[in-house]
């Protein structure tokens, strides 16, 4: 039970990583901060959010495949990080991430939820299931492995939430 704990979410390190890059690369005042669309997501999802959720990701990834060559975290690899292309699966994790948290915020608005707003479990899961399509073509993971991200991703979200809030890179806790 603990490999697969460890396997999955180490797997989907990535997309978590990808997740949290927007909220640094504002913090960072990294350039290119113009709305994908204002009209339906509104002004605060950026273009500078979707290029940083790929470098995060693509950075992760290279982290994962150096760890794998050097022996460190084999027992835990659901891929095989030396025989994937990273760039490709730089785009499937975080850009998967970054449309799964788009599409589910212009649901938000039309259900007229104001940015911000607390909206479980879509919050804690947008990007895993964003991440996961966009994998599917190339990856497919166990129905287990699944079931552990759904389980552990609102908890670490929270977590990570919460850590962010008190770093002061986010405004609220959750």
């Amino acid at each position: 039970m603990k490999e697969l704990i460890i396997s999955s979410i180490y797997f989907i390190l990535p997309a978590y990583i990808a997740n949290m890059s927007p909220v640094l690369a504002a913090k960072l005042h990294l350039p290119f901060d113009v709305p994908i669309n204002k009209k339906h997501l509104g002004d605060h999802k950026t273009w500078r959010g979707v290029y940083s959720a790929y470098i995060c990701a693509l950075a992760s990834l290279a982290l994962q495949w150096y760890l794998q060559k050097t022996g460190t975290f084999s027992a835990y690899n659901l891929l095989d990080y030396e025989k994937i292309n990273l760039f490709l699966y730089a785009f499937l994790f975080g850009v998967g991430a970054i449309t799964g948290d788009t599409v589910k915020s212009f649901f938000k608005r039309k259900l007229g939820r104001s940015p911000g707003s607390s909206w479980f479990p879509f919050d804690q899961l947008d990007f895993i299931a964003g991440a996961l399509l966009f994998l599917l073509p190339f990856f497919i993971v166990s129905w287990q492995t699944a079931l552990v991200l759904i389980i552990a991703t609102p908890l670490l979200h929270f977590l990570a939430n919460l850590f962010a809030y008190l770093l002061r890179f986010k405004k609220v806790w959750w």
